[in-house]
């Protein structure tokens, strides 16, 4: 059942298409974009992005360093079908993509069964797994059913709406024979708020023990990670935080943002930032009375942009404050980056709306000196949309073809390693001495060495 709030919200918010066609055909949704064009200087690679872009049949670009594992991607990558759209309103007006994506409802809903796990200072996240609808059942020989399905850990967007994109993306997995499990943050998506803490920017830690349960419910499976928007930040932080203890066999990122305090600072062309900003506030009145107790519940309704609101939530409260460059020192994604090693796939568009322009919001030479980090650039797909008139965005089955991909890659890699091993090391297993096993990890009694608690399912 839908809130109250919610109904409303869908209701106005599907004027907003009608509205974006007038603002973008009188010139002024483009005019914040316009005035930051004119003051920031790019880091010189507008015009390689244009030429490789142009001349690549394709639509897109891989930008990374040259790797083993760069080439096996990139040959999987050209297998695919054409990725970006030869429609006309898809190319012209990235705004359109966008807005489908965030507003439009998705095709089919999701079935899903909620676990709300319990952190240490007692407040709830949420796992939402998504158990339906399931496609039709295919024949099988004999017993060939997947028992350990991969599990694809799926972080939405900082401001708590699940999207048409995400509810896409879980339908396609699913079909796919993945098990996707939606990360809902404290407070967002119906998952009550049981203490006076929001989750700051770059903050892991209940993303670590949502992980750790995972683990715990489906030892045996290869876990997977894929983040929406400014849900990257949560990602990245994690990845860098954990390094080779993440867990994951591999990450995605669908139109990340990755200079957040410049973010912040720039601020949303007016017509997005009006919108999040009105979202924003009407999930933090459900908790008006509360706030009150320990911000200052008038200055953040009364918040005129992004910045100002997040700044009073997490850096003014009524017993301390922290400057809002201290707050991102200790929060910013990008912080750790050097720590991340398994393989991450960011997906990106040039003419992305919300990320600003490429040639001062990505870090190119991070994706041209890190092995780990991969960069698929297009001309075209807007924030997040990435449509070409398939029923689904083009960017899920590249997602899943590059989980794909990377499996197969490090088990055809185990296996050379392996036969090299066995080659060069026959005739010397005798004369060694025995050592002991390594042993898997027991997730036995682990639920007392975590806080979380599986308390509810529906």
């Amino acid at each position: 059942m839908f809130s109250m709030t919610e109904i409303c919200w869908e209701v106005w918010s599907g004027t907003i298409i009608l509205l974006v066609f007038i603002l973008k055909t009188c010139g002024w949704i483009n005019r914040h974009e316009d005035s930051n064009n004119g003051n920031e200087e790019g880091d010189g690679c507008g015009d390689v992005f244009e030429s490789s872009l142009k001349s690549n049949p394709g639509g897109y670009q891989l930008i990374c360093k040259p790797s083993t594992l760069a080439n096996w991607l990139l040959r999987d990558i050209k297998h695919l079908s054409q990725m970006e759209s030869s429609y006309y309103w898809m190319m012209t007006w990235p705004h359109l993509q966008t807005i489908i994506q965030h507003v439009l409802p998705a095709d089919r809903t999701l079935e899903l069964a909620r676990d709300f796990l319990q952190m240490t200072d007692g407040g709830i996240v949420a796992l939402d797994w998504v158990v339906g609808p399931r496609p039709a059942a295919k024949p099988r020989r004999g017993t060939n059913a997947i028992s350990n399905p991969p599990l694809l850990l799926v972080i939405p967007n900082t401001f708590g709406r699940l999207t048409r994109n995400i509810q896409q993306l879980c339908l396609l997995a699913l079909e796919k024979g993945y098990y996707p499990i939606i990360f809902n943050r404290r407070g967002q998506n119906n998952c009550p708020l049981t203490t006076l803490k929001f989750q700051p920017f770059g903050e892991t830690a209940d993303l670590k023990e949502a992980v750790s349960y995972v683990r715990y419910r489906h030892p045996s499976s290869m876990l997977f990670a894929v983040s929406e928007g400014l849900g990257s930040g949560l990602l990245l932080s994690y990845l860098g935080e954990c390094g080779s203890s993440s867990y994951l066999t591999a990450a995605c990122s669908i139109s990340p943002v990755f200079r957040f305090q410049e973010w912040f600072d720039n601020g949303l062309p007016w017509l997005y930032e009006w919108i999040v900003l009105l979202y924003q506030k009407v999930i933090l009145s459900r908790y008006s009375t509360a706030i009150a107790e320990v911000l200052p519940a008038e200055k953040i309704f009364a918040s005129s942009s992004l910045r100002e609101l997040h700044k009073t939530l997490f850096c003014q409260s009524k017993s301390e404050t922290t400057s809002w460059d201290y707050y991102w020192e200790c929060n910013d994604p990008l912080s750790d980056v050097d720590e991340v090693a398994i393989p991450i796939l960011c997906i990106c568009s040039k003419d992305d709306p919300i990320r600003g322009r490429p040639e001062s919001t990505l870090p190119i030479e991070l994706f041209r000196t890190n092995p780990y980090f991969f960069l698929l650039l297009t001309k075209y797909g807007g924030h997040c949309g990435f449509l070409n008139g398939a029923p689904v965005a083009w960017s899920h089955e590249v997602t899943l073809e590059y989980f794909r991909s990377v499996t197969e890659f490090f088990r055809t890699e185990e296996k050379t390693r392996g036969l090299t091993r066995n080659r060069g090391t026959n005739m010397l297993n005798r004369r060694r001495r025995p050592t002991l096993q390594k042993r898997e990890t027991s997730y036995t009694g682990l639920e007392e060495i975590f806080s979380w608690k599986r308390s509810y399912t529906r």
